[in-house]
C-alpha cells in the first residue's frame, strides 16, 4: 500500500509518498480500498507537529475517506466487499487503505463521484454535531457562522437552510460571501470591511440564538455581545489563538450564555457511531435528491498533496479541498 509520509514541522513541499506492507484485517472492522480522502486543518496541524494523533490511532496523517470495501471481517454483517463507502478515520486517511470501523462507515450516495464523497463526512458530521447534537437548533431560530465560506461553515448554511434556521456568515470576501449565499446564507458580513456585531443589531436586534465560532480571541466578546438571552456558543476551533483574555463575565452571566467547546477526532467510537447513525438518517437522503450537496473546492491528484496544504494554511479556500490516488 501507499501513504502519504512527513516529518513532523515540516513544509507542505516537503510531504511524499512511500510504500509499505499492506494492513492486516483484525476482527469487527473493515478495510478499504481508498479513493480519494479530504484535507482538513486537523492534517496541516499535525503535519505542524501541533496536534498528534490519539493514543493507539495511526499516525499518517488524514481523517476522512471514500472508496470501495476490500475485505470484511468474519463478524461484520453491515458491509460486502465491493460497497462505495465513505466515513471517518481518527488517523490513516491519506493512504491507499484504511482499516475502519465499520460503524464509522456509510454508503456513498447514489451518483457521487469519490472525491465529492472524500469531502463530506468531516465537515458534515462537525455541523451536524454543533448544530443538533450541541445547541439543539430549531426551525426559525437564529444561528451566526464564523468561517462561512469554510468547509465546516457551508455545510453548517446548508443544515440551517434545510431545518429552516435563518443563518448569518462572516467571510472575508464578497466571493466567499456569494458562495454562502448560494448555500443559504440569510445575512452576510464581511469581516475584513465590516462589524458583525453592527451588522447583526441592525437587522436581528434581539440576537441570535447560537453562535458557531472557530475563530475564538476578541470574537468571544463579539458573540456574546450578539447572543440572545440563554444562547449557546460552540467554538470548534482557535484560528485567532490560544487564548480568549478579558472575557466579560458580566456579559456571560447577564445572557445566561452558554459558552461550549468540541472536538470530533478524539471523541469515542461510541460517540462517533451514534452520531453517524443520527446523520445518516437525517441528512444523507437528502444528499441523493440534491438538498444537500458537497462543496469542492478543488480536487487534486496525490501527485499535488502539497497544494491544498498550502492553501489551507493561507486561508486560501471556498468549500473542500480533496485528492485522489
Amino acid at each position: 500500500m501507499y501513504y502519504v509520509d512527513f516529518e513532523k514541522g515540516c513544509s507542505p513541499t516537503e510531504l511524499n509518498v512511500k510504500e509499505r506492507a499492506s494492513y492486516v484485517l483484525p476482527n469487527g472492522m473493515v478495510k478499504v480500498e481508498v479513493s480519494a480522502f479530504g484535507i482538513n486543518r486537523a492534517d496541516t496541524l499535525q503535519r505542524q507537529g501541533h496536534y498528534p494523533p490519539p493514543p493507539g490511532e495511526s499516525a499518517i496523517l488524514g481523517l476522512e475517506v471514500a472508496g470501495t470495501v476490500a475485505e470484511v471481517a468474519p463478524d461484520v454483517s453491515n458491509f460486502k466487499q465491493g460497497d462505495r463507502v465513505f466515513g471517518l478515520v481518527a488517523g490513516g486517511g491519506y493512504a491507499t487503505e484504511a482499516i475502519v470501523n465499520p460503524a464509522h462507515l456509510m454508503p456513498i450516495p447514489e451518483n457521487m463521484p469519490f472525491f465529492e464523497a472524500a469531502g463530506l463526512a468531516e465537515v458534515f458530521l462537525t455541523a451536524f454535531q454543533c448544530l443538533r447534537t450541541i445547541a439543539h437548533v430549531k426551525p426559525a431560530q437564529r444561528a451566526l457562522i464564523h468561517g462561512g465560506a469554510s468547509g465546516v461553515g457551508l455545510a453548517a448554511t446548508q443544515l440551517c437552510r434545510y431545518w429552516g434556521v435563518h443563518a448569518a456568515v462572516t467571510a472575508s470576501s464578497s466571493q466567499k460571501l456569494s458562495l454562502c449565499e448560494q448555500n443559504g446564507a440569510e445575512q452576510l458580513v464581511n469581516y475584513k470591511t465590516q462589524s458583525f456585531v453592527d451588522e447583526l443589531k441592525a437587522v436581528w436586534p434581539d440576537g441570535v440564538d447560537m453562535v458557531l465560532d472557530m475563530v475564538g480571541g476578541d470574537y468571544l466578546n463579539k458573540d456574546l455581545s450578539v447572543l440572545k438571552h440563554d444562547g449557546i456558543i460552540v467554538n470548534l476551533a482557535m484560528l485567532a489563538g490560544r487564548y480568549a483574555d478579558k472575557l466579560d463575565m458580566a456579559l456571560l452571566l447577564g445572557k445566561r450564555a452558554t459558552l461550549t467547546g468540541t472536538t470530533l477526532r478524539n471523541r469515542s467510537d461510541d460517540y462517533k457511531a451514534k452520531l453517524i447513525s443520527d446523520f445518516s438518517t437525517v441528512c444523507l437522503p437528502a444528499f441523493a435528491t440534491g438538498e444537500l450537496r458537497v462543496n469542492i473546492d478543488t480536487h487534486y491528484k496525490i501527485d499535488d498533496i502539497d497544494k491544498p496544504h498550502a492553501r489551507l494554511e493561507n486561508n486560501d479556500t471556498k468549500g473542500k479541498l480533496t485528492v485522489s490516488w
